[in-house]
């Protein structure tokens, strides 16, 4: 099956179908079920450009709304990692006269509080209420709209032109790409970057992190595909930084085309990328193949604790708990509920596969015998936190890159 790449136009062939999915932060009451939103989760890579996209994609409003549950500052890491995002920007780029930034999907404002704790003028620009409310409450000024084109010309003609322009885990969901990217024209300065974090492609086909595709993910970026996206939207990536976030991330700097000049890092991972093959089609079908596999030993072993008599619980209820549940097909017959502490997720069920979502006070109450681990990403903080589960004889069940039992 082939579709038309959403940047370049170029044709796109499919590689892997994850089935029929929900929207992955879809998080319901019991009521609800009967009227839950799903759609074909299927991913493909463009031939001309190398952008790895989704097939099909959910409009943004389904997947942002007064109810969305993600919060960027849920865990500690996250917390410190997006505070220090904040300082190397106060640092670095908005030094000089009555600098400006604007975020894009700002979600619960973690970075911009720090900015405006500095006194520096910024704005985030949030679509979903709920988290929008959160940032304000943390002295964040925010926009509640969604960024393109239009916003961007409403954000100038209001607060003038902005020195920075950033993204973390935001870019990668926008579907209607071109508009945003003219927006980020339309707004930045002559000398002024545009910087967004997102998933590597690299981290998810050589990782094997397949449940890092989901509803929201409609992009899959890699330094190839972000260079040729600039270059037609009259920017140049001037810097390419792997970062630990989510398992293994990029933070991309783009300029307008030659106002700086490119960091060494930018040639050798393009280089790299070209030399590992990252989105040629064999090297994307494997991939495919690879998940298949996982799917059907995370199963197997599954149904063989449930026949042992044994107990498994769930770990973490992330956007990515949605893939892997309804790909598997893990009901509660297998896993009975999942702890989570985001305190929106409790009391709700996990989208599609119905999984209760319980306080973390459930994991211990008592300990299962075995937990999987869907918050894999935050690995080191949990077992830190979880170490009276292995005292107890608990083991850790994780699937990404293979399955396997700590």
């Amino acid at each position: 099956m082939y579709t038309r790449c959403r940047v370049c136009g170029g044709k796109v062939g499919e590689f892997l179908d994850l089935g029929r999915q929900p929207t992955a932060n879809g998080f319901l009451l019991p009521h609800e079920v009967n009227r839950e939103f799903t759609f074909r989760l299927a991913v493909g890579a463009c031939a001309d450009c190398a952008l790895v996209q989704l097939i099909d994609e959910v409009s943004q409003e389904v997947r942002y709304h007064a109810g969305y549950r993600y919060h960027a500052s849920g865990s500690a890491s996250h917390r410190q990692h997006f505070e220090g995002n904040a300082r190397r920007l106060l640092a670095t780029e908005l030094g000089g006269s009555d600098p400006f930034i604007v975020e894009i999907g700002c979600n619960d404002g973690v970075m911009l509080a720090t900015v405006a704790a500095a006194g520096v003028r910024h704005l985030g620009v949030e679509p979903s209420t709920n988290v929008a409310d959160v940032a304000r409450s943390r002295g964040v000024r925010v926009l509640t709209e969604y960024f393109d084109a239009g916003t961007a010309a409403a954000i100038r003609a209001e607060h003038g032109p902005s020195n920075v322009i950033f993204g973390a885990n935001t870019i990668c969901h926008i579907a209607h790409i071109e508009s945003l990217m003219r927006g980020v024209d339309v707004l930045l300065t002559s000398d002024g970057v545009f910087i967004f974090e997102e998933p590597y492609l690299g981290t998810i086909v050589e990782g094997r992190a397949f449940d890092q595709i989901y509803d929201e993910h409609v992009f899959y970026f890699s330094v190839t595909s972000v260079a040729a996206m600039a270059e037609r939207f009259g920017l140049e990536l001037v810097d390419a930084e792997q970062i630990s976030m989510h398992g293994g991330e990029i933070r991309y700097t783009l300029a307008r085309a030659g106002a700086r000049v490119p960091a060494p890092g930018v040639a050798a991972l393009l280089a790299d990328e070209q030399a590992r093959r990252l989105s040629a089609p064999d090297t994307l079908e494997e991939f495919g193949r690879h998940v298949e596999r996982v799917r059907d030993e995370l199963v197997t072993l599954l149904r063989q604790i449930r026949a042992d008599g044994l107990r498994v619980v769930g770990y973490g209820a992330p956007g990515k708990a949605s893939t892997v549940t309804n790909y598997c097909r893990i009901g509660s017959d297998l896993v009975p509920f999942v702890c989570d502490s985001t305190p929106s997720k409790q009391g709700h069920l996990l989208p599609g596969s119905h999984l209760p979502v319980r306080a973390p006070e459930a994991f211990a109450d008592p300990y299962p015998d075995y937990a999987l681990l869907f918050a894999w990403n935050h690995a080191e903080e949990i077992m830190a936190k979880e170490q009276g589960f292995r005292e107890a004889g608990g083991r850790w069940i994780r699937f990404v890159p293979e399955v396997r039992v700590d």
